[in-house]
């Protein structure tokens, strides 16, 4: 959560100088481009494959063992990432051609946005070495610094960042370059918070660069699947971002101040679930415990519904106020905010898929079926260019977010057809009864909304802190309504966090 806030914040600063035009555009796309890739060695692949062979370590071979698999990844992965960067960095021209060709028609947008590659390319580096350590902490149980970690990363950018980028102007330099700098420090900050704890946790760092290392082959096998799959993934965002370049001047920076938004409760949600579920899966898995395996999925799918299908509605029918409120301050302006309301309503339709699959995915790791996943890429990647070719000539930069939404449900409904039949089945009839309770609150919850916005509707139009109150009092209502309501109807998952929390307070307030 205060990653995503802090998120915010940092999209809001570059809303405020720089709005949604050529200096936003180019920046998007250059951070794509090392994005593309920590999706695949940061967030993807590479964490999956090393906390499914390091909880095996961890569990069933000692310590020396598991520390010298850690040292060996690290070095390998130094030296893989650092070449990887140094070629991305002297072909930026043409990775920024191939991925936004349009850009030429505009004067300088191109070298802007070949300049800010060549910056944040190392920005990989830092931040895949960073999801090793997060994987290693996860194993051994430490969850809150690793996910604190990203707070880091925005609180890198958003104060060197801005500081660079009213420094820049005075030496000739653009502003946003400030931006792109701020982005490597943040990247830095990111994987140097989480070197205390590591240690603390017993970690040694045992250097070696051993490529016949059984553990750090069998890291490799496991990613190899998964990056045919994930390439799947850039593949998608490549098309995307090259139908978006193509659209009206401002449409890439719609489209990502849309996705930031709808990031927020991914990452909280979606993320966060994926993240504790997985080292629970990978030992179920390593000792062939597959009812346990059973449960932990369907119940972590369940709380992951309870969570993103009110978010839907709510993103929704708050899109237009919410980001009025955030985004639309300095060079954002009036029309900006319906264009990014706009592909946040469309972006908002496939949250719960998207948030689901990040919990299906770890599942096909611990399995060791990593195939599927594979498969389901390939699938959206076609599915994604039909219905973006399709649509984009009448929805223009909304087709985008429409298609994303729809090839995650197509996603999410194939992974979970492949999981039924690879667990042997799983309580279908306690899935369809939690959802149904999750359906029923959202549809009271939204019906309240419906009826309390044309109220607020003097608010929500009003200066900023009458704003922020508006939308305050909208979501605490809507948020209090759907809590009662399913508590009323008692989902088994809410209760549990319900009591964890009393737990936690009752025990604290004796403790004074």
């Amino acid at each position: 959560m205060c990653s995503r806030v802090l998120g915010l914040v940092r999209e809001q600063i570059f809303a405020g100088l720089f709005g949604a035009g050529t200096a936003y555009d180019a920046f998007v796309v250059a951070f794509r481009i090392p994005n593309l890739l920590r999706d695949l060695f940061g967030e993807g692949a590479l964490s999956a494959a090393f906390v499914t062979v390091f909880s095996d370590y961890d569990t069933n071979r000692g310590s020396e063992a598991t520390w010298r698999l850690a040292g060996n990844v690290l070095v390998f992965l130094a030296i893989v990432l650092s070449i990887i960067t140094l070629v991305g960095t002297y072909y930026a021209g043409t990775i920024v051609d191939l991925l936004a060709p349009d850009y030429r028609l505009i004067a300088g947008k191109t070298e802007l946005t070949i300049l800010l590659t060549r910056i944040m390319f190392p920005f990989l580096i830092f931040v895949a070495l960073s999801a090793v350590v997060m994987g290693i902490l996860n194993t051994r149980g430490r969850f809150f610094v690793p996910a604190l970690s990203s707070s880091f990363f925005n609180l890198g950018s958003i104060i060197g960042g801005v500081s660079l980028a009213l420094l820049f102007p005075r030496f000739g330099q653009p502003a946003i370059a400030g931006m792109a700098w701020g982005t490597l420090i943040g990247g830095l900050l990111q994987l140097l918070m989480q070197l205390p704890t590591l240690f603390k946790v017993g970690f040694r760092f045992l250097p070696s660069l051993s490529l016949r290392d059984p553990g750090l082959r069998r890291i490799l096998v496991l990613m190899l699947p998964a990056t045919i799959g994930l390439s799947a993934t850039q593949i998608n965002i490549f098309v995307n971002t090259n139908f978006a370049a193509s659209c009206a001047e401002g449409s890439v920076s719609w489209l990502n101040y849309a996705f930031r938004m709808v990031q927020l409760p991914i990452g909280v949600f979606g993320v966060a679930f994926s993240i504790a579920a997985m080292p629970v899966l990978a030992k179920q898995a390593a000792i062939k415990d597959t009812g346990g395996l059973r449960q932990t999925f369907t119940s972590s799918l369940v709380m992951v519904f309870s969570l993103t299908i009110p978010a839907t509605a709510g993103l929704i029918l708050l899109a237009d106020p919410i980001i009025r409120l955030i985004f639309e301050h300095g060079a954002f302006t009036a029309t900006d905010t319906l264009r990014t309301a706009e592909a946040l309503t469309f972006y908002a339709y496939g949250l719960f898929a998207y948030s689901a699959v990040k919990i299906m995915v770890p599942v096909f790791y611990a399995l060791g079926s990593t195939r599927y996943p594979v498969i389901a890429s390939f699938m959206a990647v076609a599915a994604n260019i039909i219905i973006i070719s399709l649509t984009i000539s009448t929805f223009q930069h909304r087709a985008i977010a429409l298609s994303t939404s729809c090839t995650m449900a197509m996603n999410f409904l194939f992974l979970g057809g492949v999981l039924y039949w690879k667990l042997d089945g799983f309580p279908l009839a306690y899935l369809a009864r939690g959802t149904l309770k999750i359906l029923l609150a959202t549809a009271a919850m939204a019906g309240l909304l419906k009826f309390l916005l044309p109220y607020l509707a003097g608010w929500l139009h009003g200066p900023v802190l009458l704003q922020l109150a508006g939308v305050f009092l909208a979501i605490v209502l809507a948020a209090a309504t759907y809590g009662i309501i399913l508590h009323l109807l008692g989902l088994p998952e809410l209760t549990v966090i319900t009591e964890k929390i009393s737990q936690r307070l009752t025990g604290r307030s004796g403790a004074r």
